[in-house]
């Protein structure tokens, strides 16, 4: 078996397709150069390793792919090591509200204890978490921890944030029951104002949903967006109230009061890794840790 086809092959079974193989290879191949050599492979083996048209893999294909991937997964950080760089370098994915309130301050901290720290921040959804860990392209997922971990992951608390509700500040509302009205069909609660939100899969949407049941109340978002800051910009325009967190040190724009949801389970964010860490990614964690620590103590 030529180790350069089954290279291809792996970056073909990856990125699920030979065009988007092409453009995320680390070195420059033509498209046709691909597809020949691929099917070299193919007749050499005598199998059939994918479908092109939707793209899938054949079973004799999963189990070729299953066998490369460690193998090529590993060379990235092998490479990296033997280079020398490993100890300096973190890669972090987390979601947009993560990256811009806390962690700036955390690695500035880590910067001050490793001042060749070398960083690659990403920002993706939830649902893609798992792939960045798993084809080793992030050390650290930092995400709110909700629900099942998918196998060979772990997790470490971080943080704690009490979920809020966002009003506007001309409803000179202070509790969530001033809001709340019995319902004209059914025996349940509902609100005197539309609802701006997260989308249902988001975990924020999920866990305040729960407590809204616990509450015999009913309220859909009727206007989804996909960002907590977006939330507030409506809900200071007087589109309705909407979900929000209680991030230490974060104030509401202007026009906007904030009323706590007393019986709410919190946020738990936290990091999610793969396997053993490597040693900055620890420094990290505990930086992170003592960071946390620090707002808990100024409360």
């Amino acid at each position: 078996m030529n180790v350069h086809h089954l290279e291809l092959f792996y970056y073909v079974a990856k990125y699920e397709g030979i065009t988007a193989a092409v453009r995320k290879m680390p070195y420059g191949i033509q498209q046709p150069a691909v597809s020949g050599q691929i099917l070299q492979l193919e007749e050499e083996l005598g199998v059939k390793l994918f479908n092109r048209r939707p793209f899938a893999l054949t079973p004799a294909g999963e189990m070729l792919y299953d066998f490369a991937y460690p193998f090529f997964a590993g060379l990235p950080d092998v490479e990296e090591r033997l280079r020398g760089e490993d100890g300096k370098h973190l890669r972090i994915t987390a979601s947009a509200s993560v990256l811009g309130n806390h962690l700036p301050y955390v690695l500035e901290k880590l910067k001050l204890k490793i001042p060749e720290l070398k960083l690659t921040l990403k920002e993706v959804e939830p649902s893609e978490l798992h792939t960045q860990l798993t084809t080793q392209q992030a050390d650290i997922a930092l995400t709110v921890l909700h629900g099942k971990l998918d196998e060979g992951l772990r997790s470490c608390e971080l943080m704690t944030i009490p979920l809020v509700l966002l009003v506007p500040s001309t409803c000179k509302i202070n509790t969530l029951e001033q809001l709340i009205r019995p319902s004209d069909v059914g025996d349940h609660l509902e609100s005197k104002l539309p609802l701006v939100g997260l989308p249902e899969n988001e975990a924020l949407s999920q866990i305040f949903q729960s407590g809204l049941r616990e509450k015999n109340i009913q309220w859909q978002a009727s206007m989804e967006v996909n960002a907590l800051d977006i939330i507030q910009r409506y809900v200071s325009r007087g589109f309705g109230a909407g979900i929000g967190v209680g991030i230490p040190g974060v104030k509401p724009i202007e026009g906007v009061d904030v009323i706590p949801l007393d019986g709410f389970d919190p946020l738990v964010v936290g990091a999610i890794y793969q396997g053993s860490m490597k040693p900055i990614a620890k420094e990290f964690l505990q930086t992170a840790q003592e960071y946390v620590a620090g707002i808990a103590s100024n409360k």
